[in-house]
């Protein structure tokens, strides 16, 4: 199969939901609750395969399920960006808009920048359609296994979001954007359980999440405020950490989106994650420690739902 007839297939999947494509994959959204890991993974073949002078696969790192942690880097700019999908397994609707993101930019890359696209992180959970994610006969939070400036359910007891640490320093990512379902809304540190919500960056984050949104309209502000405190989350260790720009969508408004709620979600949200990567700065914060004080009475107010 040509790539001009293998990518009219893959953008009318996308973005009519009416079509499919050979190899075992149709991405028809009436599949988004029932795909598997091993679907995601022939896409991304699919996609490099389709575009190979812009995209290419590579790996992250082994899971905890024995499988490896599959994306595609896009583009061939010297600014390293990062999109990630699906933390939490039950998220399905987070991997259809990172797969929109990733084919919608394979075809055409963010200028001077190579965009890394991980749509699925939590590879046990995803396959169960469930949020946590299996490790030595335990089961954990992705998204609390980091370490926190306010703590952390972890750090580090998987293998995925040990490999997630291990790329971003690696790879100098500048600006990331993790990808969650339910409740819509374009969020930025910090997130964490304090009072002390400031990171000296607001005039910057305000921009890049009103950039997010110009399609989908979502809530904009501070994780905590708009959310809830959560420690031991990516987007908090990722600026903390590095001064990495770290914004998370919470895309939509169900944790279980019908097809035309998924296809929405896609087309409101991958102009607005690539308007933000374009706007985002070129270099990482130069002041990003944590200096407030944390307050353990709110640690409580973490739902784990979001």
């Amino acid at each position: 199969m040509n790539s001009t007839r293998l990518f009219t297939l893959i953008f009318c999947g996308i973005l009519t939901s009416t079509a499919s494509f050979g190899a075992g994959i149709d991405l028809d959204y009436s599949r988004s609750s029932k795909r598997q890991y091993a679907e995601v993974k022939t896409f991304l073949v699919a996609l490099a395969k389709a575009f190979p002078q812009n995209a290419k696969l590579f790996t992250l790192g082994d899971s905890d399920s024995g499988d490896k942690i599959l994306g595609l880097q896009i583009g061939s700019g010297a600014i390293n960006n990062l999109v990630v999908a699906t933390h939490h397994g039950n998220e399905y609707g987070s991997t259809e808009v990172a797969l929109g993101f990733a084919r919608q930019i394979a075809e055409n890359p963010v200028k001077d920048q190579t965009v890394f696209v991980i749509p699925v992180l939590n590879i046990t959970g995803y396959n169960a359609k469930d949020r946590r994610e299996s490790a030595k006969g335990t089961s954990f939070d992705p998204n609390r296994n980091y370490p926190g400036p306010c703590g952390t359910e972890g750090p580090f007891t998987l293998k995925s979001t040990a490999a997630l640490a291990k790329f971003v320093a690696d790879k100098n990512i500048v600006t990331s954007a993790t990808l969650h379902t339910y409740s819509p809304a374009v969020v930025y540190p910090w997130g964490i359980s304090t009072h002390d919500l400031t990171t000296g960056y607001e005039s910057i984050f305000k921009g890049l999440v009103a950039d997010a949104t110009r399609e989908s309209h979502y809530a904009t502000g501070n994780s905590t405020e708009v959310i809830y405190p959560a420690d031991g989350t990516y987007e908090d260790y990722a600026f903390q950490t590095h001064g990495i720009w770290s914004i998370l969508f919470e895309l939509g408004y169900s944790h279980h989106p019908s097809p035309d709620e998924v296809k929405t979600a896609v087309q409101v949200n991958v102009p607005g994650i690539r308007r933000m990567l374009e706007s985002a700065p070129m270099q990482r914060a130069e002041k990003h420690t944590f200096a407030g004080k944390c307050d353990t009475s709110l640690v409580s107010l973490d739902r784990h739902d979001e």
